[in-house]
């Protein structure tokens, strides 16, 4: 009776965790290139349940066993008998049922101490015999189980062409990590605003943020920078703040008040930082027909500043 109450609680938590398990939030699409190793490690871990749910039940039908032959040697040192008054000894089981059969053929046991003798080896160390006890039977069907699995693990692996190689495997992964970089490195460089934005040196970076200029800022303040509509970007005044947050913020907003439109909803965070630093680089290039000077010197936080005004009405910078 408490062996069936055993094994029930056990199917119980069986079932509870396959639905737990089927409950999991479906895989993302990244994760479809592991469908086929995942198969196989359902059929590893039912396999293991199946040797957990079996090695349970054998450590149970063995404690039934044990406490039985207590009971009886204990009721016949007493001289107890039965309640039908037969001997007490009788509650030895007379015979092997069929999963008893079965679990001796297939799982074993230990040879009888009453027959050890014969299989006790002829040459003591120290009075201390050595029992000559053969493998037992549940090893050798897990070493034959694990052979089984290594034969279909190559052929479903190697073979079959049906899962993929260690080598392919690897490279999946690595695609997998790369578009995962790329999406943490996207969101940092969006996260860029005027209070934490830094001047970008990269060749790269540098080369992007030209692009963009020549897009969409050349029409108004020059191809190279000298000035058009807006003021010039090779010389050292600025009217709105120089430096790369002052024109970071400058692009970003706009100045609608002198024409300027804002940027936020074309240029994306990274773009407008690119731009800004590449609009640094200008400064000293002297280009043919340059801008008269607009605004004041603009030197970094610490240092004077030429407050002289040359022509503070012109959109720009």
């Amino acid at each position: 009776m408490k062996s069936k109450q055993y094994l029930t609680a056990l199917l119980t938590l069986f079932v509870a965790a396959e639905g737990f398990s089927q409950a999991a939030p479906a895989a993302t699409p990244e994760a479809a290139t592991q469908q086929l190793p995942d198969i196989m490690t359902w059929v590893l871990g039912i396999a293991c349940g199946v040797l957990f749910i079996v090695a349970m039940i054998y450590i149970i039908k063995v404690n039934q066993f044990l406490y039985k032959r207590v009971v009886a040697l204990e009721a016949q040192k007493s001289g107890a008998v039965l309640p039908d008054g037969s001997p007490a000894v009788s509650m030895a089981p007379a015979g092997d049922d069929f999963w008893t059969r079965m679990r001796k053929k297939y799982w074993g046991d230990a040879v009888p101490i009453e027959k050890e003798a014969d299989i006790m080896l002829k040459h003591p160390h120290d009075g201390i015999y050595e029992l000559d006890n053969r493998l037992p039977p549940w090893w050798i069907n897990m070493f034959i189980l694990t052979i089984i699995w290594a034969v279909g693990y190559m052929y479903y692996y190697h073979f079959g062409g049906n899962g993929p190689s260690q080598k392919e495997e690897y490279q999946q992964e690595m695609e997998t990590a790369k578009k995962q970089i790329a999406v943490a490195l996207a969101g940092k460089a969006n996260a860029v605003d005027e209070s934490n934005v830094t001047v970008l040196t990269e060749s790269g970076a540098i080369g992007e943020g030209e692009l963009i200029f020549k897009n969409t800022c050349a029409a108004c303040h020059g191809q190279l920078g000298e000035g058009g509509v807006g003021p010039n970007f090779t010389d050292e005044y600025w009217l709105h703040g120089g430096g790369v947050k002052n024109i970071f913020k400058t692009i970003k907003y706009g100045v609608p008040e002198k024409g300027m439109i804002s940027w936020q909803s074309q240029l994306k965070p990274s773009d407008i930082q690119k731009v800004s630093s590449y609009i640094l680089t200008l400064k000293g290039t002297n280009p043919p027909n340059p801008k008269a000077p607009q605004g004041v010197i603009w030197k970094e936080e610490g240092a004077a500043q030429d407050t002289t005004a040359t022509g503070a009405t012109t959109p720009g910078k």
